[in-house]
């Protein structure tokens, strides 16, 4: 470093201005800093100038400052040092000699006006990088070093700031299998497929390769993974700006593709199908005429009947997204009917009630309360699958009121058909379709309550206890729910 007399006259010792002079890079300025504040030389005192020619002399400054910094200045400063503004340098410096002269906590001030420009340093050097790893482009061009005849990969970019060492180590990794150079006019980074990323100085764009023989197979495949109904040209232009379309060889294709996805969007609509609106398949093949007159000719009052009514069922729009109606099953004259909420993804598709998790965990705590499913007569409260669709995945909704009161009539006409002796609510909203707005699972749990001329019996949904985690199916609330099915025996005696 250089000390030179002040620039406002002759000054001692103290004010002398001081020349660091520094390769331009992270580590070398870092070197180059702890000097500076072990001489103890403040900020404004302070000309930095990076020489591209210069030793980095990284490791010179051994006995230099230690001070220990937070990780959030080390981290934004190793990005801001890319930037191309001249005075990063001098930013750099002013904030950590801030930070180790009694502002500790200055990197959480986030108004502080170096903090804010050093933050904006950083972000547009970040955007930057991931601009780069998404718009390189390899091209393979002949090695006449290689031994075993591959190919070089070279890329020619285009980058705002000195990125170029910063996001090489992502290249590295993302591409450790293959010999590749990228080009800016920035410097040039290189990969020998062993040791470490080398750097040379910067190039025109007449070193970098114009095209290869791959380039039409890849813009084969951008073609077919674009989606004209998803098209968006401002965000498009935002992500992608046009100055790297140049050096992208699928960049030609946009703007006809952009012309041409309304004509797409439309062609795609027009081919839709009715089963591709469905989300779970093709409806089961509707009864055929024959079965649907043999049902029409048994006694007015049959739970086939009713069972083939509740097919064609338009009560509510609940009918559209599912599969099918999911009707109740068991003996006619069973003693005891359990009624739950609602069917689930694997009762829509099967068409039979309490088939899926919660329907398992009911299959093991009616074997421990000593009941036989098939001596029961299993319904739901709704008959069709209400649910919100997660891409590919259909998940439970709750049945709102006038999905339940639609619902109503098909569930009344199960219980004066089968007429038991008890009816066990799973859940309250089993309980409240057949007792009122009044009835609380948690209140009326477990004791039979005489109403209407019935006996109904109050408890959770074994869904209920697959929400609460596998410790609770587990647990004694697992014991409290197979105690209420015991009691079902007794009081439908």
């Amino acid at each position: 470093m250089d000390r030179q007399p002040s620039l406002f006259g002759e000054a001692d010792t103290g004010d002398a201005q001081v020349v660091a002079r520094f390769a331009p890079t992270f580590l070398a300025w870092k070197d180059e800093a702890r000097q500076q504040l072990a001489s103890d030389i403040r900020p404004d005192q302070i000309w930095w100038q990076a020489e591209p020619g210069k030793h980095s002399g990284e490791g010179d400054a051994e006995a230099g400052h230690t001070a220990r910094v937070p990780k959030a200045f080390v981290d934004m400063a190793r990005a801001a040092s890319c930037h191309c503004s001249p005075d990063r340098w001098a930013l750099l410096y002013r904030i950590l000699w801030r930070l180790t002269h009694g502002e500790r906590h200055l990197m959480q001030l986030s108004g502080d006006t170096d903090v804010a420009r050093l933050t904006r340093y950083a972000k547009a050097v970040r955007r930057d990088v991931h601009k780069m790893k998404a718009f390189v482009r390899f091209r393979a061009v002949a090695d006449p070093q290689a031994d075993d005849g591959e190919p070089r990969y070279v890329a020619w970019f285009e980058p705002d700031h000195g990125i170029v060492e910063y996001a090489s180590g992502f290249f590295k990794r993302r591409f450790a299998n293959m010999r590749w150079s990228i080009l800016t006019p920035m410097g040039c980074a290189h990969w020998e497929g062993a040791g470490e990323v080398w750097f040379s100085p910067a190039v025109d764009k007449s070193a970098a390769p114009d095209g290869d023989a791959l380039e039409d197979a890849w813009r084969i495949y951008y073609r077919s993974i674009f989606n004209p109904a998803r098209v968006k040209i401002r965000a498009m232009q935002s992500e992608m700006p046009q100055k790297y379309w140049k050096n992208m060889p699928e960049a030609h294709l946009i703007p006809g593709l952009i012309r041409d996805a309304d004509r797409r969007v439309a062609a795609m609509e027009a081919e839709t199908k009715d089963q591709d609106a469905m989300h779970c398949g093709p409806r089961p093949a509707s009864p055929n005429v024959e079965n649907a007159a043999a049902v029409a000719r048994a006694a007015p009052a049959s739970l086939e009947r009713l069972a083939l009514q509740a097919t064609t069922c338009r009560n509510c729009p609940l009918w559209s997204p599912a599969t099918q109606t999911v009707f109740g099953e068991g003996p006619s004259d069973a003693r005891i009917m359990l009624v739950g909420e609602q069917p689930g993804d694997r009762e829509d598709l099967a068409g039979r009630p309490f088939l899926g998790p919660a329907g398992q965990l009911l299959d093991r705590a009616l074997a421990d309360a000593g009941l036989v499913r098939e001596q029961l007569y299993l319904t739901n409260t709704v008959k069709h699958f209400k649910f919100a669709s997660r891409g590919k995945t259909r998940l439970h909704a709750k049945p709102d009121e006038t999905e339940v009161t639609a619902c109503k009539p098909w569930l009344d006409s199960e219980i004066g058909l089968v007429d038991p002796a008890l009816i066990v609510c799973l859940g309250a909203t089993a309980a409240q379709a057949l007792l009122g707005g009044a009835a609380r699972v948690t209140r009326d749990r477990g004791r039979p309550i005489d109403w209407q001329d019935r006996r109904y019996l109050l408890t959770v949904h074994p869904a209920y206890l697959l929400r609460r985690g596998s410790a609770a199916a587990n647990s004694s609330e697992y014991a409290r729910f197979v105690t209420d099915l015991a009691q079902a025996v007794a009081w439908s005696a």
